[in-house]
Protein backbone atom coordinates (compact mmCIF):
# COMPACT_ATOMS: atom_id res chain seq x y z
CA UNK A 1 0.00 0.00 0.00
CA UNK A 2 1.10 3.50 -0.58
CA UNK A 3 1.84 5.73 1.99
CA UNK A 4 1.20 9.77 2.24
CA UNK A 5 3.26 10.42 5.24
CA UNK A 6 2.22 14.09 5.22
CA UNK A 7 -1.78 12.91 4.90
CA UNK A 8 -1.38 10.85 7.33
CA UNK A 9 1.23 11.87 10.41
CA UNK A 10 -1.71 13.64 11.86
CA UNK A 11 -4.23 11.02 12.55
CA UNK A 12 -2.00 9.73 14.94
CA UNK A 13 -4.23 9.07 18.52
CA UNK A 14 -2.70 9.18 22.25
CA UNK A 15 -5.14 6.86 24.17
CA UNK A 16 -7.07 9.02 27.23
CA UNK A 17 -9.63 7.91 29.56
CA UNK A 18 -12.87 9.72 29.12
CA UNK A 19 -15.87 8.76 30.90
CA UNK A 20 -16.59 8.86 34.55
CA UNK A 21 -18.03 10.76 37.35
CA UNK A 22 -14.86 13.12 37.94
CA UNK A 23 -15.90 14.78 34.27
CA UNK A 24 -18.73 16.50 35.83
CA UNK A 25 -20.12 19.36 33.95
CA UNK A 26 -20.81 22.49 35.61
CA UNK A 27 -23.10 24.18 33.17
CA UNK A 28 -25.44 27.41 34.22
CA UNK A 29 -27.96 25.31 37.48
CA UNK A 30 -31.19 26.13 36.97
CA UNK A 31 -33.00 27.10 39.85
CA UNK A 32 -36.11 24.87 39.25
CA UNK A 33 -34.95 20.96 38.52
CA UNK A 34 -35.77 20.08 35.27
CA UNK A 35 -37.54 17.27 33.24
CA UNK A 36 -36.23 14.68 31.06
CA UNK A 37 -38.34 14.91 27.75
CA UNK A 38 -37.09 12.62 25.94
CA UNK A 39 -33.66 10.53 25.05
CA UNK A 40 -32.79 9.18 21.66
CA UNK A 41 -29.92 6.95 20.79
CA UNK A 42 -28.82 5.98 17.84
CA UNK A 43 -26.09 3.36 16.85
CA UNK A 44 -23.54 2.12 14.05
CA UNK A 45 -20.30 0.07 14.47
CA UNK A 46 -18.36 2.63 14.43
CA UNK A 47 -20.10 5.43 16.74
CA UNK A 48 -23.43 6.04 18.47
CA UNK A 49 -25.00 9.42 19.89
CA UNK A 50 -27.06 10.11 23.16
CA UNK A 51 -29.38 13.25 22.97
CA UNK A 52 -31.18 13.69 25.82
CA UNK A 53 -34.07 16.86 25.61
CA UNK A 54 -34.12 18.92 28.48
CA UNK A 55 -36.03 21.51 29.77
CA UNK A 56 -33.26 23.87 30.47
CA UNK A 57 -29.76 23.22 30.89
CA UNK A 58 -28.33 21.23 33.69
CA UNK A 59 -24.97 18.87 34.89
CA UNK A 60 -24.58 15.90 33.85
CA UNK A 61 -21.65 13.18 34.59
CA UNK A 62 -20.59 10.06 32.90
CA UNK A 63 -19.43 6.51 34.12
CA UNK A 64 -18.24 3.21 32.94
CA UNK A 65 -19.52 0.36 34.45
CA UNK A 66 -18.47 -3.61 33.80
CA UNK A 67 -20.38 -6.66 34.37
CA UNK A 68 -22.15 -6.05 31.61
CA UNK A 69 -20.64 -3.36 29.99
CA UNK A 70 -22.14 0.23 30.34
CA UNK A 71 -21.75 3.76 30.13
CA UNK A 72 -24.03 5.95 32.95
CA UNK A 73 -25.16 9.39 32.40
CA UNK A 74 -26.55 10.91 35.05
CA UNK A 75 -28.33 14.61 34.67
CA UNK A 76 -29.15 17.02 37.45
CA UNK A 77 -33.11 16.76 37.15
CA UNK A 78 -36.47 16.19 38.85
CA UNK A 79 -38.63 14.14 36.82
CA UNK A 80 -38.93 12.20 33.85
CA UNK A 81 -41.69 12.66 31.38
CA UNK A 82 -40.92 9.82 28.65
CA UNK A 83 -43.01 7.36 27.01
CA UNK A 84 -41.38 4.29 27.26
CA UNK A 85 -38.51 4.67 29.58
CA UNK A 86 -36.01 1.70 27.73
CA UNK A 87 -35.33 0.68 24.42
CA UNK A 88 -33.05 0.05 21.64
CA UNK A 89 -31.05 2.63 19.69
CA UNK A 90 -32.32 3.64 16.07
CA UNK A 91 -29.65 1.40 13.79
CA UNK A 92 -27.44 -1.65 15.10
CA UNK A 93 -24.00 -0.83 16.33
CA UNK A 94 -21.57 -0.48 19.68
CA UNK A 95 -25.10 0.18 22.23
CA UNK A 96 -27.64 -2.37 22.26
CA UNK A 97 -29.98 -0.47 23.88
CA UNK A 98 -30.88 1.82 27.07
CA UNK A 99 -33.09 2.68 29.83
CA UNK A 100 -33.67 5.79 32.13
CA UNK A 101 -35.03 6.20 35.44
CA UNK A 102 -35.02 8.24 38.39
CA UNK A 103 -32.39 7.36 40.74
CA UNK A 104 -32.82 9.66 42.88
CA UNK A 105 -35.18 13.50 43.60
CA UNK A 106 -32.15 15.96 41.22
CA UNK A 107 -30.88 12.90 39.17
CA UNK A 108 -31.73 10.96 36.17
CA UNK A 109 -29.83 8.24 34.80
CA UNK A 110 -29.55 6.95 31.31
CA UNK A 111 -27.86 3.38 31.07
CA UNK A 112 -26.54 2.41 27.79
CA UNK A 113 -25.76 -1.36 27.17
CA UNK A 114 -22.87 -1.94 25.12
CA UNK A 115 -22.04 -4.43 22.71
CA UNK A 116 -18.65 -3.85 22.50
CA UNK A 117 -16.13 -1.78 24.61
CA UNK A 118 -16.98 1.63 23.97
CA UNK A 119 -15.92 5.05 25.29
CA UNK A 120 -16.97 8.92 25.44
CA UNK A 121 -15.33 11.22 22.83
CA UNK A 122 -17.31 14.04 23.14
CA UNK A 123 -20.26 15.42 25.27
CA UNK A 124 -22.29 18.96 25.58
CA UNK A 125 -25.28 20.93 26.20
CA UNK A 126 -26.69 22.61 23.75
CA UNK A 127 -29.43 25.73 24.88
CA UNK A 128 -32.67 25.80 23.65
CA UNK A 129 -33.25 27.25 20.23
CA UNK A 130 -37.04 28.00 17.98
CA UNK A 131 -39.08 25.15 18.91
CA UNK A 132 -36.18 22.64 20.26
CA UNK A 133 -35.38 22.58 23.99
CA UNK A 134 -31.89 22.72 25.46
CA UNK A 135 -29.86 18.89 24.92
CA UNK A 136 -27.58 16.94 25.94
CA UNK A 137 -25.60 15.36 22.99
CA UNK A 138 -22.98 12.41 23.31
CA UNK A 139 -20.69 11.00 21.50
CA UNK A 140 -19.65 6.99 21.83
CA UNK A 141 -16.66 5.58 20.19
CA UNK A 142 -14.57 2.19 20.53
CA UNK A 143 -12.03 1.81 22.98
CA UNK A 144 -9.74 -1.35 23.44
CA UNK A 145 -10.96 -3.67 26.21
CA UNK A 146 -8.40 -2.35 28.28
CA UNK A 147 -8.88 0.88 28.06
CA UNK A 148 -12.69 0.44 29.14
CA UNK A 149 -11.43 -1.77 32.32
CA UNK A 150 -9.27 1.46 32.85
CA UNK A 151 -11.82 3.63 32.73
CA UNK A 152 -14.09 1.85 35.03
CA UNK A 153 -11.11 1.44 37.67
CA UNK A 154 -10.59 5.11 37.38
CA UNK A 155 -14.23 5.63 37.96
CA UNK A 156 -14.90 3.44 40.58
CA UNK A 157 -11.37 4.91 42.32
CA UNK A 158 -13.63 8.29 42.25
CA UNK A 159 -16.59 7.53 42.97
CA UNK A 160 -15.43 5.93 46.44
CA UNK A 161 -13.90 8.94 47.37
CA UNK A 162 -9.79 7.52 46.98
CA UNK A 163 -9.39 10.55 45.10
CA UNK A 164 -11.02 13.92 45.00
CA UNK A 165 -12.78 14.11 41.74
CA UNK A 166 -11.96 16.69 39.52
CA UNK A 167 -14.97 19.09 38.09
CA UNK A 168 -14.83 20.01 34.65
CA UNK A 169 -15.65 23.92 34.56
CA UNK A 170 -17.14 23.21 31.30
CA UNK A 171 -17.92 20.49 28.54
CA UNK A 172 -16.21 19.34 25.86
CA UNK A 173 -15.37 22.89 24.09
CA UNK A 174 -15.82 23.25 20.07
CA UNK A 175 -13.65 22.21 18.44
CA UNK A 176 -11.97 19.77 21.78
CA UNK A 177 -12.04 16.55 21.83
CA UNK A 178 -11.24 13.92 24.84
CA UNK A 179 -9.17 12.33 21.87
CA UNK A 180 -6.05 14.71 21.61
CA UNK A 181 -4.09 14.12 18.36
CA UNK A 182 -0.25 14.41 18.07
CA UNK A 183 0.49 17.03 16.18
CA UNK A 184 -1.75 19.97 14.99
CA UNK A 185 -3.44 20.24 11.65
CA UNK A 186 -3.58 23.42 9.69
CA UNK A 187 -7.42 24.00 8.69
CA UNK A 188 -8.15 26.87 6.16
CA UNK A 189 -10.98 28.54 6.72
CA UNK A 190 -12.32 29.88 3.37
CA UNK A 191 -15.38 33.18 3.56
CA UNK A 192 -16.29 33.01 0.08
CA UNK A 193 -16.74 36.07 -2.19
CA UNK A 194 -15.22 39.76 -0.91
CA UNK A 195 -14.66 42.89 -2.29
CA UNK A 196 -16.45 44.03 -5.58
CA UNK A 197 -17.59 39.45 -5.48
CA UNK A 198 -20.72 40.37 -2.95
CA UNK A 199 -21.96 37.28 -3.49
CA UNK A 200 -26.23 36.55 -2.88
CA UNK A 201 -27.55 39.74 -1.91
CA UNK A 202 -30.91 40.43 -0.19
CA UNK A 203 -33.28 43.52 -1.51
CA UNK A 204 -32.77 45.16 1.83
CA UNK A 205 -28.52 45.20 0.60
CA UNK A 206 -27.57 42.12 3.26
CA UNK A 207 -24.80 40.41 1.26
CA UNK A 208 -23.56 37.05 1.69
CA UNK A 209 -19.92 38.13 1.74
CA UNK A 210 -20.52 40.02 5.02
CA UNK A 211 -22.19 37.16 6.51
CA UNK A 212 -19.82 33.94 5.75
CA UNK A 213 -16.41 36.31 7.20
CA UNK A 214 -18.56 37.01 10.61
CA UNK A 215 -18.90 33.58 10.45
CA UNK A 216 -15.51 32.23 9.41
CA UNK A 217 -13.81 34.90 11.68
CA UNK A 218 -15.87 33.34 14.68
CA UNK A 219 -15.42 29.28 13.61
CA UNK A 220 -11.24 30.52 13.43
CA UNK A 221 -11.16 31.77 17.27
CA UNK A 222 -13.24 28.67 18.24
CA UNK A 223 -10.46 26.13 16.49
CA UNK A 224 -7.43 28.29 18.00
CA UNK A 225 -9.18 28.01 21.37
CA UNK A 226 -9.18 24.46 21.29
CA UNK A 227 -5.27 24.08 21.29
CA UNK A 228 -6.05 21.55 18.61
CA UNK A 229 -5.53 23.34 15.42
CA UNK A 230 -3.38 26.09 13.30
CA UNK A 231 -6.17 28.29 11.38
CA UNK A 232 -5.66 30.30 8.78
CA UNK A 233 -8.56 32.79 6.56
CA UNK A 234 -8.18 33.13 3.08
CA UNK A 235 -9.18 36.69 3.76
CA UNK A 236 -10.09 38.41 7.01
CA UNK A 237 -11.38 41.45 5.46
CA UNK A 238 -13.67 42.55 2.35
CA UNK A 239 -11.23 41.79 -0.35
CA UNK A 240 -11.20 39.76 -3.39
CA UNK A 241 -9.47 36.76 -4.09
CA UNK A 242 -10.10 34.84 -7.37
CA UNK A 243 -11.21 31.33 -6.74
CA UNK A 244 -7.94 29.63 -7.47
CA UNK A 245 -5.86 31.55 -5.54
CA UNK A 246 -7.78 31.00 -2.75
CA UNK A 247 -7.26 26.87 -3.78
CA UNK A 248 -3.63 27.47 -4.03
CA UNK A 249 -3.61 29.50 -0.34
CA UNK A 250 -4.65 25.63 0.75
CA UNK A 251 -2.42 23.76 -1.35
CA UNK A 252 0.88 26.11 -0.93
CA UNK A 253 0.59 25.73 2.74
CA UNK A 254 -0.11 22.09 2.76
CA UNK A 255 -3.03 22.36 4.64
CA UNK A 256 -4.46 19.15 6.47
CA UNK A 257 -8.53 20.41 5.69
CA UNK A 258 -9.84 23.19 3.22
CA UNK A 259 -13.55 24.60 4.44
CA UNK A 260 -15.26 27.08 2.17
CA UNK A 261 -18.25 29.13 3.52
CA UNK A 262 -21.27 30.46 1.91
CA UNK A 263 -24.97 31.41 2.10
CA UNK A 264 -26.55 31.13 -0.82
CA UNK A 265 -29.38 32.45 -2.58
CA UNK A 266 -32.50 30.18 -4.94
CA UNK A 267 -35.58 30.72 -6.84
CA UNK A 268 -37.41 28.94 -4.18
CA UNK A 269 -37.59 30.75 -1.46
CA UNK A 270 -39.08 28.06 0.37
CA UNK A 271 -36.36 25.74 0.22
CA UNK A 272 -33.82 26.40 3.36
CA UNK A 273 -31.00 24.90 5.65
CA UNK A 274 -27.49 23.83 5.98
CA UNK A 275 -25.50 21.53 3.42
CA UNK A 276 -21.94 20.62 3.49
CA UNK A 277 -20.57 20.02 -0.25
CA UNK A 278 -17.71 17.75 -1.47
CA UNK A 279 -16.51 17.10 -5.03
CA UNK A 280 -18.74 15.79 -7.44
CA UNK A 281 -16.92 12.48 -8.23
CA UNK A 282 -18.24 12.23 -11.85
CA UNK A 283 -16.92 16.22 -12.79
CA UNK A 284 -14.80 17.00 -14.97
CA UNK A 285 -11.46 16.16 -13.87
CA UNK A 286 -9.56 19.56 -13.98
CA UNK A 287 -6.27 17.95 -12.36
CA UNK A 288 -4.59 19.98 -15.08
CA UNK A 289 -6.31 23.67 -14.34
CA UNK A 290 -5.72 23.28 -10.72
CA UNK A 291 -1.50 22.75 -11.89
CA UNK A 292 -1.76 25.31 -14.64
CA UNK A 293 1.52 27.65 -13.59
CA UNK A 294 4.21 25.13 -14.83
CA UNK A 295 3.66 22.86 -12.40
CA UNK A 296 3.67 18.76 -13.14
CA UNK A 297 1.93 15.91 -11.89
CA UNK A 298 5.41 14.99 -9.92
CA UNK A 299 5.03 18.25 -8.14
CA UNK A 300 1.96 17.10 -6.71
CA UNK A 301 3.61 14.20 -5.05
CA UNK A 302 6.63 15.62 -3.95
CA UNK A 303 8.38 13.94 -0.95
CA UNK A 304 6.16 10.92 -1.59
CA UNK A 305 8.37 9.26 -4.18
CA UNK A 306 12.20 9.24 -5.14
CA UNK A 307 13.39 11.83 -7.50
CA UNK A 308 13.77 9.67 -10.47
CA UNK A 309 10.81 8.02 -10.10
CA UNK A 310 8.67 6.54 -13.46
CA UNK A 311 6.05 8.72 -14.66
CA UNK A 312 3.55 5.77 -14.65
CA UNK A 313 4.65 5.45 -10.53
CA UNK A 314 3.74 9.26 -10.43
CA UNK A 315 0.11 8.85 -12.70
CA UNK A 316 -0.89 5.97 -10.11
CA UNK A 317 0.55 7.84 -7.03
CA UNK A 318 -1.52 10.87 -8.57
CA UNK A 319 -5.19 8.92 -9.01
CA UNK A 320 -4.37 7.45 -5.08
CA UNK A 321 -4.05 11.08 -3.57
CA UNK A 322 -7.37 11.96 -5.79
CA UNK A 323 -9.33 9.39 -4.52
CA UNK A 324 -7.98 9.25 -1.02
CA UNK A 325 -9.19 13.05 -0.85
CA UNK A 326 -12.24 12.54 -2.40
CA UNK A 327 -12.55 9.78 1.10
CA UNK A 328 -11.24 12.40 3.28
CA UNK A 329 -13.32 15.15 1.90
CA UNK A 330 -16.50 13.27 2.04
CA UNK A 331 -15.68 12.31 6.07
CA UNK A 332 -14.98 15.71 6.66
CA UNK A 333 -18.56 16.47 5.36
CA UNK A 334 -20.56 13.55 7.19
CA UNK A 335 -18.49 14.65 10.20
CA UNK A 336 -20.00 18.53 10.20
CA UNK A 337 -23.39 17.36 9.31
CA UNK A 338 -23.34 14.97 12.36
CA UNK A 339 -22.15 18.08 14.96
CA UNK A 340 -24.88 20.23 12.66
CA UNK A 341 -28.06 17.75 13.20
CA UNK A 342 -29.19 18.53 16.91
CA UNK A 343 -28.38 22.14 16.23
CA UNK A 344 -29.93 23.55 13.53
CA UNK A 345 -31.72 23.14 10.43
CA UNK A 346 -30.86 21.00 7.79
CA UNK A 347 -31.68 20.28 4.47
CA UNK A 348 -32.55 16.78 3.37
CA UNK A 349 -30.11 15.04 1.84
CA UNK A 350 -27.19 17.71 2.88
CA UNK A 351 -24.38 15.86 2.64
CA UNK A 352 -24.25 16.91 -1.19
CA UNK A 353 -21.79 17.01 -4.26
CA UNK A 354 -20.73 19.36 -6.93
CA UNK A 355 -18.22 20.87 -9.30
CA UNK A 356 -17.17 23.94 -6.88
CA UNK A 357 -14.13 25.29 -7.80
CA UNK A 358 -12.73 25.16 -4.45
CA UNK A 359 -13.27 21.93 -3.89
CA UNK A 360 -11.19 20.63 -6.14
CA UNK A 361 -7.63 20.40 -4.81
CA UNK A 362 -5.79 17.22 -5.24
CA UNK A 363 -3.98 16.78 -2.25
CA UNK A 364 -5.91 18.80 0.56
CA UNK A 365 -9.44 17.33 1.98
CA UNK A 366 -12.30 20.04 1.02
CA UNK A 367 -15.47 20.83 1.52
CA UNK A 368 -17.82 23.39 1.27
CA UNK A 369 -20.64 24.69 3.69
CA UNK A 370 -23.63 26.10 3.08
CA UNK A 371 -25.00 28.39 6.35
CA UNK A 372 -28.16 28.30 4.71
CA UNK A 373 -30.07 30.59 1.86
CA UNK A 374 -30.49 34.95 2.08
CA UNK A 375 -34.09 33.95 -0.11
CA UNK A 376 -35.70 32.49 2.68
CA UNK A 377 -37.22 34.66 5.54
CA UNK A 378 -36.46 31.90 8.34
CA UNK A 379 -32.90 30.86 7.28
CA UNK A 380 -32.05 35.24 6.84
CA UNK A 381 -33.30 35.65 10.01
CA UNK A 382 -30.97 32.56 11.55
CA UNK A 383 -27.71 33.99 9.70
CA UNK A 384 -27.97 37.19 11.27
CA UNK A 385 -28.97 36.27 14.72
CA UNK A 386 -25.41 35.91 16.94
CA UNK A 387 -27.00 32.80 18.84
CA UNK A 388 -27.46 30.92 15.69
CA UNK A 389 -23.80 31.98 14.58
CA UNK A 390 -22.39 30.60 17.53
CA UNK A 391 -24.51 27.21 17.66
CA UNK A 392 -23.64 27.05 13.66
CA UNK A 393 -20.28 27.80 14.10
CA UNK A 394 -19.83 25.16 17.49
CA UNK A 395 -21.17 22.30 15.65
CA UNK A 396 -18.67 23.09 12.72
CA UNK A 397 -16.07 23.11 15.21
CA UNK A 398 -17.17 20.07 16.71
CA UNK A 399 -17.53 18.41 13.45
CA UNK A 400 -14.14 19.47 12.27
CA UNK A 401 -12.64 18.23 15.42
CA UNK A 402 -14.28 14.85 14.80
CA UNK A 403 -12.84 14.42 11.99
CA UNK A 404 -9.77 14.70 12.68
CA UNK A 405 -10.52 11.72 15.38
CA UNK A 406 -11.51 9.83 13.10
CA UNK A 407 -8.34 9.46 10.60
CA UNK A 408 -6.82 6.34 10.99
CA UNK A 409 -2.71 5.84 10.77
CA UNK A 410 -1.50 3.94 7.27
CA UNK A 411 0.04 0.52 8.43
Amino acid sequence: MFNFPRLMALAVMVALVVSGPVRAQDATVPTTLPTVMDVRVSATPERARLVIDLGTQTQFSLTSLSGPDRLAIDVRAGAITLAAPEGVPSGTGIVSGYAVQQIGADRVRTTLTLSSPSQVQQAYVLDPFEDQPARLVVDIIPATPEQFALNVKNDLTAASGVVPPKVADTPTPAGGSELPIATKPLVVIDPGHGGIDSGAETASGIKEKAIVLAFGLRLQQLLVASGRFDVALTREDDSYLKLEDRVALARTNKADLFVSIHADSFQQPEIRGASVYVRDENATDVLDKVLADGENRSDVVAGYTMPQTAPEVVDILVDLMRREMRVQSYTAAQSIVHQLEPSVELRRFPVRQADFLVLQAPDVPSVLIELGFLSNAEDMANLLETGWQDRTADAVARGISLYFDSLKPQE
